[in-house]
């Protein structure tokens, strides 16, 4: 038996993005008290650190149990926090798009042995595109899994995207493409979530016809790095608001800053850490920044870091391993939003769209 569905007073649908250094982690409280979580942060010496911040935003949240744990995809910064979490809460529908395709030991070995018994004790749900997921209070749809996409507009989309032209396919991983994708729907407020959706993917999704239609917030963004975030899917869906789940040297390249930037409708660019490859040339003011690095450099560089060669020889990024802290949506019905930085208290509040509701 599973913990009584509390109530709360809340009328809003409130969205923590909570910092795990570059990994994800994004927790969804509706008014009626349940909850979805997006990935469980990183894996190894960080999962209790990663477990301890998203029991923070679950605490804060008045949660006592997390009604579903989407899994994107089978990246240790994604999933690696999932068996601390679930020892320190009840976790009722776990859902994710079925095998790892990219064999690598941690994850392979965490699917045949530590998974099965998570989910044991509650669900295990694999999603297929056009699939929906039960929040009461919310529409939740899952649009992309396992590599595919769903393959007819939602209600109000469906036009040409004239993107769609200019698009220049990338390079990625195998199991980056497999990412669960959701949108979440709450009356007029729209937003989604892809995941680490590649570029050729989000080509399929967005193209020739976008399926989506335009969202008020954009969350993820993959750490906003290069190998996503095409013109074809950021520009198409006109964000009012993107909130990057970035980490200090992870994301934030200027291609992907200049795609944002640019983007028509968009309003402002969150981000959960201040970026060493955007430099001061790219990156926002700090008050949209969530959290910087434990021993910041004397002074910011214009120029943006160019990223170091991966290997064994790259340099370490940053630590942060002190207070983090969260990026806070909370959106009514009538399709206004507030977004908090929980580091300075900053919050600016977005009016209802005059879109709001055309998809």
């Amino acid at each position: 038996m599973f913990p009584a569905e509390q109530t709360r007073t809340a009328k809003t649908l409130d969205v923590y993005v909570v910092d795990v250094e570059g990994g994800n982690a994004t927790l969804f409280v509706s008014p009626s008290g349940e909850s979805m979580l997006i990935d469980s942060g990183n894996a190894g010496a960080a999962a209790v650190r990663d477990a301890d911040r998203i029991m923070a935003a679950v605490k804060d949240a008045g949660l006592s149990q997390i009604d579903n744990l989407i899994t994107t995809h089978w990246h240790g910064d994604h999933f690696g926090g999932m068996a601390e979490l679930a020892a320190r809460i009840p976790i009722r529908q776990f859902i994710d798009h079925g095998p790892n395709v990219q064999p690598a030991a941690a994850a392979d070995d965490f699917l045949q042995k530590t998974y099965p018994q998570l989910y044991a004790k509650g669900k295990h749900t694999v999603a297929k595109p056009g699939g929906k997921i039960s929040v009461s209070g919310l529409d939740v749809l899952v649009v992309t899994s396992a590599g595919e996409t769903i393959k007819a507009g939602l209600p109000g989309a469906g036009g040409v995207n004239p993107y769609c032209a200019g698009f220049k396919p990338g390079e990625n991983n195998a199991e980056d493409p497999m990412s669960v994708g959701t949108y979440v729907r709450f009356g007029s407020f729209r937003t989604i979530h892809l995941g680490d959706l590649t570029k050729n993917k989000e080509f399929e999704l967005m193209c020739p016809n976008n399926r989506v239609g335009t969202v008020d917030v954009l969350l993820g963004l993959h750490h906003g790095v290069d190998s996503s975030n095409s013109h074809v899917l950021v520009h198409a869906l006109r964000p009012r608001v993107a909130i990057m789940n970035n980490g200090t040297r992870k994301g934030g390249q200027p291609e992907v800053m200049m795609t944002l930037h640019s983007s028509p409708g968009l309003e402002d660019l969150w981000q959960m850490h201040f970026s060493e490859l955007s430099g001061q040339e790219y990156t926002v003011p700090g008050m949209f920044i969530a959290n910087v690095l434990d021993e910041p450099l004397a002074a910011m560089p214009v120029a943006p870091m160019a990223p170091p060669q991966p290997g064994p020889g790259a340099p370490a990024a940053p630590l942060h391993n002190g207070t983090a802290y969260w990026i806070k949506v909370s959106a009514q019905t009538d399709g206004s939003f507030t977004v908090t930085n929980g580091r300075n208290g900053f919050s600016k509040t977005y009016k209802a769209s005059l879109r709001a509701g055309t998809n």
